[in-house]
């Protein structure tokens, strides 16, 4: 396909900011997307060891970002259901 290998870079540099961005995008978007998969508490990859995960992040903050309130120091609403 033209404008896909080497050559077509080499006859035509302006390409080389497209693959660029494209490139710096795409692994944003894997490196987000496996983020969220190991660290977001709604997301259980072994049940058995730990049937109830969410707990682990009761007084955690696991916001990305937060500037306005620290989750840390807030008691979570979540019920306790161990009791």
């Amino acid at each position: 396909m033209q404008g896909l290998g080497i050559q077509s870079i080499k006859k035509n540099p302006a390409l080389i900011p497209l693959y660029v961005c494209v490139a710096a995008g795409a692994a944003g978007a894997v490196y987000y997307m496996l983020r969220l998969a190991t660290r977001n508490p709604d997301v259980t990859w072994n049940r058995s060891t730990n049937p109830e995960p969410w707990q682990e992040y009761k007084n955690k903050q696991y916001k990305f970002y937060s500037p306005i309130r620290d989750y840390s120091k807030t008691k979570s609403p979540a019920p306790n259901y161990e009791d």
